[in-house]
């Protein structure tokens, strides 16, 4: 089988690998389409701290059944999706049903192979099926999910007003699942073209640009008032520190981004608020549920989040052309 390694750094090489062979309780995937993830671009440029090379990167997936078990539920041709966060179910936090923050958590295409490849096998526990969607939907499940994760954990409600700080695919899911609670979003990013696609496409209320007079613009768009719920998605420390300053009194501030860094913040401020600071991280089958409701009712602009498409077998040729801002990458899915 065809198989694309990132053997370090800016090198993703081809090679051909056996088909692996399923184990008891494994489901055997042919692999159709991968996301392609910020987390796969962090690996190529040798920004993921948590992982070593070499590794095949691909965690967003949808797949058709191979083999599996008789009483795995599923069948030999059947659509489905893999859950990626490979979670032991006897931590801590797996009893307590927060499987998205695993103890002992492995994900596909970081700590262990992922799915740049034709052929996968996983435990059948974390793959779903994906009943009334596309391959490409499908495919887009995961990122979509964390967004809705971020949400439900703001417990977002309607009429809250509610600011993304950061236009990416993490931020868009977050806009969009806070636009469905019946929320007033708005994009704060440096990317005029992302504000762009979110106005256009996502249909979020107000976009400001990072700069000289975007917190003048903010106040102006709540009265003077912030925020309720604010997100981050930028991954970018100082953002995330600067964030603090939009909430508004009694409001909440929600990380999505992860950084190898210190997050401070002032305590007067964060007291006078009284705020609630939360972290969100992953999803769990719930909000991939929330995610799969929303895409068959035809709630999801997932075409348009789609705009490029590769080939498996040209990837690592093409790669590095996703990482140019000028190309306007939004969600670039890979054809196996």
């Amino acid at each position: 089988m065809l198989t694309v390694v990132c053997e370090k750094p800016g090198t993703l090489r081809s090679e051909t690998r056996s088909i692996p062979e399923r184990g008891t309780g494994e489901v055997l995937l042919r692999v159709r389409r991968v996301g392609v993830c910020g987390t796969d671009m962090h690996i190529f440029t040798g920004n993921q701290p948590y992982l070593e090379y070499p590794r095949v990167m691909g965690h967003e997936l949808s797949a058709t059944v191979e083999s599996a078990d008789a009483d795995s539920g599923l069948s030999a041709g059947d659509v489905v999706y893999v859950m990626p966060y490979l979670s032991c179910g006897k931590c801590i936090a797996c009893r307590n049903g927060k499987t998205n923050c695993c103890v002992n958590i492995k994900v596909l295409g970081v700590h262990r192979d992922g799915a740049m490849t034709e052929y996968l096998s996983v435990p059948a526990q974390f793959v779903r099926k994906a009943d009334g969607v596309t391959l490409d939907q499908a495919a887009m499940v995961e990122f979509l999910a964390i967004g809705a994760h971020a949400v439900r954990r703001a417990d977002v409600s309607a009429g809250q007003r509610v600011l993304v700080v950061g236009a990416g695919p993490i931020g868009m899911a977050a806009m969009i699942f806070a636009g469905l609670r019946g929320a007033t979003v708005t994009a704060l990013d440096s990317r005029a073209d992302r504000l762009s696609f979110c106005s256009g496409k996502i249909g979020v209320t107000a976009s400001v640009t990072v700069g000289n007079e975007d917190v003048q613009a903010l106040s102006e768009l709540t009265g003077g008032e912030f925020f309720d719920v604010v997100f981050d998605a930028t991954g970018n420390p100082d953002a995330m520190r600067r964030g603090f300053e939009f909430i508004a009194h009694g409001g909440k501030y929600v990380l999505i981004s992860v950084v190898k860094d210190v997050i401070s913040f002032s305590d007067p401020e964060f007291h006078k608020r009284e705020a609630t600071l939360l972290g969100s991280r992953n999803a769990t089958l719930e909000d991939f549920d929330t995610v799969l409701d929303a895409m068959r009712a035809g709630k999801i602009p997932d075409a348009a989040l789609n705009t490029h498409r590769l080939q498996l077998s040209s990837l690592p040729a093409d790669f590095s052309k996703l990482l140019d801002p000028a190309a306007g990458v939004v969600k670039a899915i890979v054809e196996c």
